[in-house]
């Protein structure tokens, strides 16, 4: 008979007395309820070795003593591209669009802080921290960028395009999580933060569970900053994404009132892991935010 979790006001048990198969299935629940809340993406074609000749570190204000580790591929020089993803995620998600990108463009790919080879080992559940470590990514001289963020990734670009106005030429909220209503905790999640169990998860899970907690009361911090974003918008959201409601659109359209145009395309039939399953689409959105009119 397995061990039982241990009672809410038991005192610690330590890992090693669950067994391995224990913490295995702990995993697994806590992974599947992501899966609900909308992680655990598809692999991209690409291995993700392929990413490491374009592997670097890049000092991070946001994170003091550890840095961001990014790929970057492109044409150096040409306007950058940043290109952030959702949660749990890392830089090796984005790497078929970091190799083959459709336009000359300059690609960064980040792992955001608490993911993948960037600090810290904890989470950084703040919008507003997440975006600080996206903007030391921005160019040095001021020439403005263009940001993409999946997912979660969605509301971090645009608090740095609310946050830094004058160096943002242009947004992709790509399946963007950004209305709060639309924000739920499945009870597995509970159970992944609660101290005894969180301990037991990898460290993208635990993070991962950490920033779904908090995302509901970061998007309403979030709600009345999106009027403040003046740069071009792309929104682009499939109609069958059972993760991210494509009710989101909607939410965004009306509070983005001050973004230089707004282009929205709805990929039909399409679910919520378009930087794989939609590569081509991607592209497209991408040529559309370069493009310097609206």
């Amino acid at each position: 008979m397995s061990d039982p979790l241990p009672h809410p006001g038991s005192p610690p048990v330590p890992a090693r007395v669950l067994a391995p198969r224990r913490r295995a299935r702990l995993t697994s629940a806590i992974g599947v309820a992501l899966v609900a809340a909308g992680c655990m993406p598809p692999r991209p074609q690409a291995e993700a070795s392929a990413g490491d000749p374009l592997r670097r570190s890049v000092p991070a204000d946001a994170l003091p003593g550890t840095g961001l580790s990014v790929l970057q591929g492109g044409r150096p020089g040409a306007t950058r591209v940043i290109l952030v993803h959702g949660t749990p995620g890392g830089a090796d998600g984005w790497i078929d669009h970091v190799l083959r990108p459709s336009v000359d463009m300059e690609v960064l790919a980040l792992d955001r802080p608490g993911f993948g080879r960037s600090g810290p080992a904890t989470a950084m559940p703040r919008l507003a921290d997440q975006a600080a470590a996206v903007a030391a990514l921005l160019p040095a001289d001021g020439t403005p960028a263009v940001l993409l963020g999946h997912s979660l990734g969605g509301p971090v670009v645009a608090r740095v395009a609310a946050d830094h106005p004058a160096r943002i030429a242009a947004i992709v909220l790509l399946a963007a999580a950004l209305d709060p209503a639309l924000e739920t905790i499945h009870p597995m999640q509970r159970l992944g933060a609660w101290w005894p169990v969180r301990g037991l998860l990898p460290r993208a899970i635990r993070n991962a569970n950490v920033e779904l907690m908090a995302l509901g009361p970061e998007l309403e911090a979030l709600a009345p900053a999106l009027a403040s974003i003046v740069a071009k918008v792309v929104i682009m959201h499939g109609t069958l994404d059972p993760l991210v409601p494509v009710a989101n659109v909607g939410y965004a359209q009306a509070r983005l009132t001050n973004a230089r145009c707004v282009r929205t395309i709805l990929l039909e039939g399409r679910d919520h892991f378009l930087p794989w399953n939609a590569f081509d689409e991607v592209q497209q959105a991408l040529r559309i935010a370069l493009e310097p009119g609206c």
